[in-house]
């Protein structure tokens, strides 16, 4: 029986994780095919990718907001009725971008509303994350919880492939087709995706860490304020440990669709075949490097993948800028689906270790997504200016991937490794 709860919960966690990352990142994808040109018309090209990425960017600034709303929720309520919410919002302003007027239609107004749908998707994503990653790992046994953690954050490859697949699917349409209407049917068809993720999140009782925090009496009246209170340090290293998940991460998965098109004339089809081809080698590897946590510790796996992360920023553009399409298949095999697997799988797994139950899900939260907001949102954006502001030169890019690592590699330098002991015994100590 507890075998099969425990499948339940991990396919719960995998689903909606992977459902609002689908939403997400069609956006991101969307947004240097499309939206630069539909929603933010310009004379210099660069500038409406700038601006279409600048969207890209604030929804990011949005989700620790997100964050703080939702995981108050999650610590006060409970972790199950927080998910329903989250991807209830993240659905609806996804489905609406796909029947949004264009700039040609209505002006500004079409710029506006899409921004506005892109904040709604941040707050929803802000308490997603969090929420997912609780309901894999306080349920796990504690030999496993590598593993269990690891699930959720498949969902943030299988819900990048499911974007460039259908969005690949799509451009082989006739340009103009594509242009009109093909980039919108995977934001409409989305809304199956949802209906689909919260049957499936119906049937999940509560963690059994939050309601051993209810009958304890230690729910915290607000989160928020005891989180800072007593976990500031806690936050700052998960902040710190995000960037070079988020930096790297960006730059392997959106930002390349711009520079390899636009920069190295490489087709759109083959730079989203190469993003595809190294998501899936990701998805595949994550619950490996989780499985492997449990054994050496999440500390060593994560060190290990940022050290590698550092001495790949300058062979990955070497690699691409040869001009071949073997080159850039594997360049982004190697960064997106090969190294930055260990560090992502291990990631939820270290945060949920460092904070107590009560704080859990807005410790994490925060963490996650202020992290996200600093360097993940931005990372495209500071990257397309760094080409334009130093003439096409990858070399200041190159640098921004190892500044990242180098910041991650001193916030983790604090954490002590927690596998193998009981994910509450701090709570009890």
């Amino acid at each position: 029986m507890e075998n099969k709860v425990e499948k339940k919960v991990l396919i719960a966690s995998l689903v909606g994780s992977s459902i609002e990352w689908f939403d997400y990142f069609l956006y991101g994808t969307v947004a240097s095919l499309v939206l630069n040109q539909a929603f933010f018309p310009s004379d210099d090209s660069a500038i409406s990718t700038m601006l279409a990425y600048a969207t890209f960017a604030l929804s990011f600034f949005i989700r620790p907001l997100g964050g703080i709303i939702f995981s108050h929720i999650g610590d006060r309520i409970g972790r199950k009725k927080t998910l329903v919410l989250t991807l209830s919002f993240m659905g609806g302003a996804t489905v609406l971008m796909g029947v949004l007027p264009t700039y040609e239609s209505i002006g500004l107004a079409a710029s506006i509303l899409l921004l506005v749908l892109r904040l709604l998707q941040g707050i929803g994503l802000g308490g997603e994350w969090g929420g997912a990653l609780l309901l894999a790992v306080e349920y796990a046994p504690k030999n496993k919880r590598g593993l269990f953690g690891s699930i959720p954050q498949m969902g943030v490859t299988i819900g990048m492939l499911l974007g460039t697949l259908s969005l690949s699917i799509m451009t082989l349409l006739a340009e103009e087709a594509f242009m009109t209407w093909g980039w919108r049917v995977p934001f409409i068809l989305s809304a199956l995706l949802v209906i689909f993720g919260l049957w499936i999140r119906k049937g999940i009782d509560e963690t059994p860490s939050f309601k051993k925090s209810q009958e304890k009496g230690e729910i915290a009246k607000v989160p928020f304020l005891e989180t800072m209170r007593k976990h500031w340090k806690e936050v700052l290293i998960a902040v710190g440990a995000k960037v070079v998940e988020t930096a790297p991460f960006y730059i392997f998965g959106t930002f390349i669709v711009s520079y390899a098109t636009v920069q190295l004339g490489f087709s759109k089809t083959i730079t989203l075949n190469a993003v595809t081809i190294a998501t899936v080698v990701t998805t595949l590897l994550i619950p490996i490097m989780g499985n492997l946590s449990d054994k050496i510790g999440r500390k060593k796996l994560y060190v290990g993948g940022t050290i590698l992360m550092i001495l790949y920023a300058f062979p990955y553009f070497w690699m691409l800028n040869q001009g071949t399409g073997f080159f850039l298949i594997l360049a982004t095999v190697l960064g997106l689906g090969v190294i930055w697997a260990p560090i992502t799988a291990v990631l939820g797994t270290m945060f949920s270790e460092i904070f107590k139950t009560n704080v859990r899900y807005t410790g994490i939260s925060l963490g996650y997504q202020i992290g996200a907001a600093v360097a993940g949102g931005t990372a495209p954006l500071v990257a397309t200016a760094l080409l334009k502001q130093f003439n096409n030169s990858y070399v200041p890019v190159a640098l921004y991937i190892i500044l990242a690592s180098v910041i991650s590699l001193i916030a983790v330098s604090a954490v002590r490794d927690r596998n193998n002991q009981d994910l509450d015994a701090e709570d009890a100590a």
